[in-house]
This record gives C-alpha cells, sequence and structure tokens, in this order.
C-alpha cells in the first residue's frame, strides 16, 4: 500500500518571533513540570546606583561599591556575544577581552549587567586609564586592559530573572 504524502507543517513562529533557550544539558526529570520560557530581552536598562555620603543602616539595604567603569550589559546569546552600554550602543568591538571572557562561560543564552574597569598599580579602580585606550568621549578605539565586574544576573536559559522576588535564607 503506497504512503499519501503529508502535508508540510507551518511553523508556529517565524524564525525571529522564537524565543531563544538554549538546549537542555540532560533529559527533562519527567516528574518535573514542564516550565515556560520567557522570550529574552533585546536590552535591558541598568539599575543605576544612588550616591549617597554613608551606606544606609539596617537588614533590608544592600549596596554596591562604586567602581568608576562603564556600565555594561552582556547578552550572551546563541548568535553571539553583544555588549551594550547604558545608552543602548553596541560596544562588543571595543572589549574584545570582555566579550571572549563571556564566551568562556558556557552559557547558553544570559544577560550580565555589570562595570568594564581598569584598577591601578594599586588596584583601584581609575576611569582616565579606561578611557585612555577607547580614545576618550567619542572615542573608537579598544580596551584590552579592562576587567568586567558583574553586579546581577538579569537572564539566564530562558528565564527572567528580573521579576523574581528577593528570597531570603532566613
Amino acid at each position: 500500500m503506497a504512503k499519501t504524502p503529508r502535508q508540510s507543517s507551518q511553523p508556529l513562529l517565524r524564525e525571529t518571533e522564537r524565543p531563544l533557550q538554549s538546549r537542555p544539558l540532560k533529559p527533562r526529570d519527567p516528574a518535573q513540570p514542564q516550565l515556560s520560557l520567557d522570550p529574552m530581552p533585546e536590552r535591558v536598562e541598568p539599575c543605576l546606583a544612588l550616591l549617597k555620603t554613608r551606606p544606609p543602616a539596617g537588614p533590608d539595604w544592600l549596596f554596591e561599591v562604586k567602581w568608576d567603569g562603564y556600565r555594561l550589559a552582556i547578552h550572551i546569546e546563541p548568535k553571539g556575544i553583544r555588549i551594550l552600554t547604558r545608552g543602548g550602543h553596541d560596544w562588543t568591538h571595543r572589549f574584545p577581552a570582555i566579550a571572549e571572557a563571556a564566551k568562556n562561560l558556557g552559557v547558553a543564552t544570559a544577560i550580565v549587567d555589570g562595570e568594564a574597569v581598569v584598577v591601578d598599580d594599586d588596584g583601584l579602580p581609575d576611569f582616565g586609564l579606561l578611557q585612555q585606550p577607547l580614545g576618550g568621549r567619542g572615542g573608537k578605539r579598544i580596551s584590552e586592559e579592562a576587567s568586567f565586574y558583574a553586579f546581577d544576573l538579569l537572564y539566564f536559559d530562558g528565564h527572567d530573572l528580573r521579576s523574581m522576588e528577593h528570597v531570603s535564607s532566613a
């Protein structure tokens, strides 16, 4: 008996509409519920620090050190790495060492918020040392000396972590 040809199926989403997601490292545990995945944001607004004369008091406050660098968001995607400035400019080409380090993290998709910093001989951040290799304001050169200080993991393997509530271990 001859088989009848099947109609070709049409994808539900065009390639540009598909959310980015990683391939699982191992098969999903059948007892685990099927979790929905969040689409990867094209760009995220960084949470900006507020300058204060002294740190806030009490257990409900968190604060971070002012590193005096360039605020960046590293987007690790299946198609490659993008390093975006606070203003949304793609500076991947200006920070090749940071881009290469991000490639070597071994994750399929992630967005990491942080800051590119160059430290002086005493280990202190120096904005001038960061700007010099980049060519100052409006420069087009690259910085091989910059390190990336990560503040927040905002998106990871199909999960937008920005909307998660803080869970206390206490």
